[in-house]
């Protein structure tokens, strides 16, 4: 949103604040209220707890029914349906917050780990957040104004709530575990989480690291299953809110992108939710429409970074794009996606000391060719924001091992491509610092 790398923000995890770090940053919405556009945000944007109201001509919209006292003391991503589970919640709650206060996900943000219940889509938040969507896009189109707006879906992320219909979709016992369960050969400790963010749920506080424990195979089939329902559910949502632009003959004239922040592991490598640098984590879904476009449902195999979303909207819209973007407008792969196009894509992640078998923190920074995918792990200084010696490599290639099982970055034969992979991997995170 910022169309910035970490490097440039100074945003390494979620309680880094990019209003603090820099402050005069001008996000997407605001640079397309800058060019005459009317701007909206409804649900997940930023982010849960800082959702940037001064991005938006209409900031945080909420659907009318959810506007309540409760919606005040938590965000939507923990919200359920069902009045005995939400009552165990609460008592859940206090008993977190009595134990640790200052806590955010072990203490507040969640409930169970999943919600079935039979009722309708609206009934639940994302279904509820389409609703509000469409009749805001009947305003906005009577508006003197072109519109940006921006809607965020909380699921597929846990809590796993969703109407019983998209469960009933598919029989648990035959859904397919993970092919590769077990972390990859030769992988550094570090480079695995600890699934903690599935601790934050009061049903898996039990969850150990994956290195010492793995999930039982009844909770793995419960959360997989979860995990689709909420997919089928929020693929509904988004059907529905299509079929609603295409009957306001919007979809003649309006841009859209779909796009997800992270990927998942459903018991890949062993583990769960993000938190990595493995493909699987740092891979996300990416769908364009525009208006006119002659490759409509065409697949596009070129590497492409969320840095690029905002100058290519600026692009597509036809508005002029700000100099200071690290990104690169991929609206030509629209019309081409099959031309030549970036050699890397670069990522990064943080590991905190709850994720890690030794209690410390370290960064991994990510740069991923057509073939390979280097990771070149270092100590990090949270208190300075400063990396420190490199401490391990990891090294996979996509051509044989697409499911990056096996790390090759030790062996011999490998040693001078890992050198020149290390070389420009920091030649592309210097080149993105402000003193770079």
């Amino acid at each position: 949103m910022t169309g910035l790398r970490p490097a440039s923000t100074r945003v390494w995890s979620l309680g880094d604040k990019f209003r603090e770090t820099i402050p005069a940053v001008v996000t997407m919405p605001q640079y397309f209220h800058k060019q005459g556009y009317h701007t909206v945000s409804i649900g997940k944007i930023f982010h849960n707890h800082m959702p940037d109201r001064i991005s938006f001509d209409e900031p945080d919209l909420r659907p009318a029914e959810y506007i309540t006292r409760e919606m005040v003391d938590r965000d939507a991503e923990s919200f359920y349906y069902d009045d005995a589970l939400k009552a165990e919640l609460a008592e859940v709650r206090k008993q977190r917050l009595a134990r640790n206060p200052n806590a955010y996900a072990d203490g507040w943000a969640y409930g169970r780990s999943t919600e079935c219940s039979d009722a309708p889509d609206e009934a639940f938040y994302d279904g509820a957040q389409t609703n509000l969507a469409l009749e805001t896009l009947k305003r906005l189109k009577h508006g003197s104004k072109p519109f940006y707006l921006a809607l965020g879906y909380f699921r597929p992320h846990l809590p796993f709530v969703a109407p019983k219909k998209y469960w009933d979709l598919y029989d648990r016992d035959t859904l397919p575990s993970a092919s590769n369960p077990y972390t990859p050969e030769n992988s550094p400790p570090m480079a695995i989480n600890s699934c903690y963010e599935l601790r934050g749920c009061y049903d898996l506080e039990h969850v150990k690291h994956p290195a010492i424990e793995k999930l039982d195979e009844k909770t793995a089939r419960k959360l997989k299953h979860g995990y689709y329902a909420s997919v089928s559910y929020v693929d509904a949502c988004f059907g529905k809110l299509m079929k609603g632009l295409k009957a306001l003959e919007l979809n003649k004239n309006t841009i859209v992108v779909v796009w997800g922040d992270h990927g998942w592991k459903l018991g890949e490598h062993g583990s769960w939710c993000k938190q990595t640098n493995y493909a699987i984590d740092n891979k996300v879904p990416l769908l364009v429409y525009a208006p006119g476009m002659s490759t409509q449902g065409r697949t596009c195999e070129r590497l492409t970074e969320l840095v690029d979303l905002y100058p290519t909207l600026c692009d597509l819209a036809g508005v002029e794009i700000p100099p200071e973007l690290e990104g690169t407008s991929f609206a030509p792969l629209l019309e081409d996606p099959e031309q030549e196009w970036k050699k890397a894509a670069f990522c990064h992640y943080v590991q905190r000391p709850k994720a890690t078998l030794d209690n410390k923190w370290y960064i991994g920074y990510s740069m991923t060719t057509e073939r390979y995918h280097y990771v070149q792990w270092h100590d990090w200084d949270n208190d300075v924001e400063q990396a420190g010696k490199q401490v391990a490599v990891e090294l996979y290639d996509h051509q044989v091992d697409p499911d990056e099982n096996i790390n090759i970055a030790g062996h011999r034969r490998h040693s001078k491509l890992v050198k020149q992979m290390s070389e420009q991997l920091m030649a592309g995170w210097q080149a993105a610092t402000p003193d770079g």
